[in-house]
């Protein structure tokens, strides 16, 4: 005891606030030799197995049972198995590293389903087929004698030509030559599905003997000798009357044509050579006079004479302002009407 005491005295000691302030801290900046010998030498029980996991805890335990004074050893160790026990129990609270209990953040974010929900399917009924159906549709079958199938029956659709030209078509050949008229002979034409026919054409080279026509112009000879007159005795003397000089030639749109009325299922008088386009006429001065829908003045006035005339000699009478067919040409043709009238227009 005697020996002991005087140890302690020899050495010297150190104020217990600077060991605690230093027992308090977590991490110490260093230890002097004195303190690695002294506390080391007390025994300290081992931590519970409950406490293992702390392993922040042991160190600052450890030093702050470590001290100076030899005769507090024991003390310091029971107050410091109090003060583990007061820091055991408060803290549950605290987040431990443990495979038992799930960390805050695995518990706030929800865990994602193991299998997506799959939307049930439609019934195969209300399914759009995919590819085109077998058969498409087919519009109702249109009637046999509809009017762009077949043309309505005309009876000079049958006309062909008897193995001696009639006597009348020999007689109009006579007037046509007493008029002037220059032509030729040609070969009949006819066409039995449409049902034109022209069974004694002619193409004529003149109009009289100081009126051409041209291109070459196939007509029947009835609307042949109706052209050459009406060109010598009304066309001759309006050209004379409003320009002082005399018809020299006809330019002309259209005379036989194998087809039907527009927009009708009705032969054309062109079809049977019955029908004549007046496109202009020139004068034997060099002056061209055209159809159209906005002539000049003077030309106006001799195209207005031409037309009003025409109705009669001719059965119909088209031009501009009739329709859009007949906007740029005079048609002139011989169609039977009843009671002998015209259609002027």
């Amino acid at each position: 005891m005697d020996q002991s005491s005087t140890q302690r005295l020899d050495q010297p000691r150190r104020p217990r606030v600077k060991h605690r302030v230093r027992a308090r801290g977590k991490q110490a900046p260093q230890e002097t030799p004195e303190q690695q010998t002294s506390p080391a030498e007390v025994p300290v029980p081992e931590p519970r197995p409950a406490d293992a996991p702390k392993a922040d805890a042991a160190p600052a335990q450890e030093q702050k049972t470590e001290g100076p004074k030899a005769p507090d050893a024991s003390n310091q160790l029971n107050e410091e198995k109090s003060r583990q026990a007061k820091q055991a129990h408060p803290e549950p609270s605290a987040p431990e590293p443990s495979s038992r209990e799930p960390s805050t953040e695995t518990e706030s974010e929800p865990e994602p389903p193991a299998e997506v929900p799959i939307p049930t399917q439609r019934p195969d009924t209300t399914e759009p087929e995919v590819g085109p159906p077998a058969m498409a549709p087919q519009p109702p079958p249109k009637p046999v004698d509809a009017g762009d199938e077949k043309m309505l029956p005309d009876p000079r659709s049958a006309d062909r030509p008897g193995e001696k030209m009639p006597a009348e078509e020999v007689a109009c050949r006579e007037r046509l030559k007493a008029l002037g008229v220059e032509f030729e002979e040609h070969n009949a034409e006819s066409n039995p599905e449409i049902g034109c026919s022209i069974p004694y054409p002619l193409v004529l080279k003149s109009l009289g003997k100081s009126i051409a026509i041209a291109p070459g112009t196939e007509l029947n000879c009835p609307m042949a000798e109706a052209a050459a007159r009406f060109a010598a005795e009304i066309i001759q003397p309006a050209a004379k009357a409003e320009f002082g000089a005399d018809l020299k030639s006809i330019g002309q749109a259209s005379a036989f044509v194998c087809r039907p009325r527009h927009g009708t299922g009705k032969l054309s008088e062109h079809a049977f050579g019955n029908a004549l386009d007046i496109a202009s006429f020139t004068l034997s001065d060099g002056r061209k006079v055209e159809v159209g829908p906005t002539p000049p003045e003077k030309d106006a006035k001799f195209l207005n004479a031409v037309r009003k005339a025409a109705c009669g000699p001719f059965k119909t009478v088209l031009g501009p302002g009739a329709d859009a067919d007949h906007a740029l040409h005079f048609h002139l043709d011989l169609e039977p009407r009843r009671h002998g009238g015209t259609f002027c227009q």
